[in-house]
């Protein structure tokens, strides 16, 4: 392993919700514009970042097209590139636009610098709401004993904790309490990070910072009871990895730019 001496910058998109037409729209918004723009963002402020993370809802119909699309224009960034799968994906068409690269999706491990990042497949085919099953608990487990890391960060598409918001917290993982038995016995675990929930958050638990990211495209409106959009503009998120374990990272958003939402849609 590479001694790390200077902080990995890593960036985190999600729930890009595109389709294989470009000109799709989630609740009235153009998904592929909303990325664009975010990409744009990430290319001002991110002229040299070490790796992204794509976590999951990376296409809302599940095309081929929509997955090639995303691949051709991430490759762009000449930096490594990992996806895992949300409620809406499916791994053949994923696994097919990735093409020579099918071991940059979850569930896999990648080792950079003094940190061990571990992909997780938290979706329940044909289902909304995460779960980690036997193998998946097992599988995270052993990536974290065998971790070469001193630092290790674990990233899943659902969140594995409430965020105060009702109708969401009904799709949180299944197995949550069997999750944090295994993140529990394994004191280098620095970090987990999640998208689906379309906010940001950011907290801690047993010295472990647990953080979500906005969407590219739609945002839902924090702490409410029924399915309700806010009116953010997408982002992403960036994270330094320091080689001491330390993190530093924001929630960087588009500005000056009206997203077309239509508030009336109460699903998606």
């Amino acid at each position: 392993m590479t001694q790390q001496l200077q902080p990995l910058r890593v960036v985190q998109l999600s729930d890009c919700h595109l389709f294989a037409d470009p000109e799709g729209k989630l609740l009235g918004l153009n998904t592929q514009f909303s990325l664009d723009k975010v990409l744009e963002l990430i290319r001002k402020e991110q002229p040299n970042p070490d790796l992204i993370l794509a976590t999951g809802d990376l296409s809302q119909d599940a095309s081929y097209e929509s997955y090639q699309r995303l691949d051709r224009t991430l490759s762009g960034f000449d930096v490594p590139v990992y996806w895992l799968e949300g409620n809406h994906d499916k791994p053949a068409p994923m696994l097919q636009a990735l093409g020579a690269h099918r071991e940059k999706m979850s569930p896999c491990v990648l080792n950079v610098g003094n940190w061990t990042i571990v992909m997780l497949d938290s979706t329940i085919p044909g289902e909304v709401p995460g779960e980690l099953f036997d193998g998946d608990l097992s599988f995270l487990d052993s990536a974290l004993r065998d971790a070469t890391g001193d630092h290790l960060m674990v990233c899943l598409h659902h969140h594995p904790v409430p965020m105060e918001c009702t109708w969401l917290d009904a799709q949180v993982v299944g197995s949550a309490d069997k999750f944090f038995q295994v993140i529990d016995r394994h004191e280098r675990v620095r970090a987990i990070i999640w998208g689906h929930v379309h906010q940001e958050y950011d907290k801690h638990r047993n010295g472990v910072r647990m953080m979500a990211v906005p969407s590219t495209c739609v945002q839902f409106k924090p702490k409410s009871e029924d399915f309700a959009v806010d009116d953010a503009s997408p982002g992403y998120r960036w994270l330094d990895l320091h080689p001491n374990g330390q993190i530093d990272t924001a929630v960087s958003r588009v500005e000056g730019i009206p997203f077309e939402v239509d508030f009336t849609i109460k699903g998606y």
